[in-house]
């Protein structure tokens, strides 16, 4: 079984909290901070968080602006890079909880306190609730923040508006209307941060999940006006190529393939043990009389604890095929269990998606790991 994430955010993250707040101003209560944290070690990650930001509630002074002064004085030095910092960032997960929770009623200094964080850890999460309390103030903030010079800070604009944003409730108002966002996302999407762009693409994704046509004419603009959004457009319609959208195909020139036929494909195995792999490969041929751009994807219809069957789409390439041309396309699916993916025993079967039309490649029984 894999590790979990919250066997490393255990006990030495709310004993290195509090040795940093002891450290700084008066007006940390380490006592009243500890005794807050019942029930933890049996928590989720975020959970953990949560509770930890319910603690510095209970072990800060009742007098919010001065709360934030003993809070931020604490804070080591900001994140160098975009990525790579593994769990380290986590450490401020608290942080942010605190703000979100108890700062909703004081907007600048919860700003100021969320510019600071959020360049040391996301404060995506803690910027939701002020969009929904406060919605103009903090697009507004968001705006400017747009042209920072941090690109952690510039990252939250992107990220923090996320309508799915992942761990965090939906903002249903940015489901129904995505119009605001898009304005950001807009400023956004020539950032000189590949961190950046990629959480700018991310945002048009979730977009897209409840606005698939808006999605591709915003995608079919962008490309018109700015070619060089190729790279952030292509991974933004992602969810949508893997649906097989119409609208998605046409925009990255994936429209229809008409002729082009699986030639042939390397045997599947008929048992796998869980904790394998299964390597899959195949030769795409065009019957056709005319040039065909083909994204050849892999759908892999996992079976769930009900018995049912859902698919996972594994990208493969995007070929170019002239008539009567040929070309290979291949994708190996881990089949160890993950935090985020269960397992389950049974009979999987196999689909390569052409411009998203399905052909069947067949099937292997998934069988428990000592039973390989």
């Amino acid at each position: 079984m894999a590790a979990q994430l919250k066997d490393r955010y255990g006990r030495e993250v709310p004993e290195r909290i509090a040795a940093m707040l002891s450290a700084g101003p008066p007006g940390f209560d380490r006592a009243a901070f500890f005794a807050a944290l019942d029930g933890y070690d049996g928590m989720e990650l975020m959970d953990r968080g949560r509770l930890m930001g319910r603690a510095l509630a209970a072990a800060l002074p009742a007098d919010y602006p001065r709360a934030l002064e003993v809070l931020l004085a604490s804070l080591g030095p900001p994140l160098k890079g975009g990525t790579g910092n593994g769990m380290a960032p986590f450490l401020y997960l608290p942080h942010t909880v605190f703000v979100a929770t108890h700062g909703l009623d004081h907007f600048e200094p919860s700003m100021a306190a969320l510019h600071a964080l959020t360049q040391r850890f996301t404060a995506e999460f803690a910027i939701r609730p002020f969009l929904e309390r406060h919605p103009e103030r903090t697009l507004e903030r968001l705006h400017a923040w747009c042209a920072d010079e941090s690109q952690h800070v510039r990252r939250l604009v992107s990220e923090g508006t996320r309508p799915r944003l992942p761990w965090a409730p939906r903002l249903r108002a940015f489901q129904e209307d995505p119009a605001p966002v898009l304005a950001l996302l807009e400023k956004l999407a020539d950032d000189p941060e590949e961190y950046v762009r990629r959480s700018v693409a991310n945002n048009l994704n979730d977009i897209g999940k409840d606005h698939p046509e808006l999605l591709a004419e915003v995608a079919a603009d962008w490309l018109a006006r700015r070619p060089g959004r190729r790279r952030v457009v292509a991974h933004g319609l992602r969810t949508a190529l893997k649906r097989g959208e119409p609208g998605a195909l046409r925009v990255l020139g994936l429209e229809g393939a008409d002729g082009v036929e699986v030639a042939d494909a390397a045997p599947l195995p008929d048992r796998v043990a869980v904790g394998g792999s299964v390597r899959v490969a195949v030769t795409l041929a065009n019957r056709g009389a005319v040039r065909r751009r083909v994204m050849a994807d892999l759908a892999v219809y996992f079976v769930k604890a009900d018995g049912s069957a859902r698919p996972k789409v594994f990208k493969m390439r995007v070929l170019e095929l002239e008539p009567g041309g040929t070309g290979q396309a291949a994708a190996t699916v881990s089949l160890r269990e993950m935090t985020t993916r269960r397992l389950y025993p049974g009979r999987h079967r196999l689909e390569v998606l052409l411009n998203g039309r399905a052909v069947p490649l067949g099937s292997f029984e998934l069988v428990p790991g000592d039973a390989g």
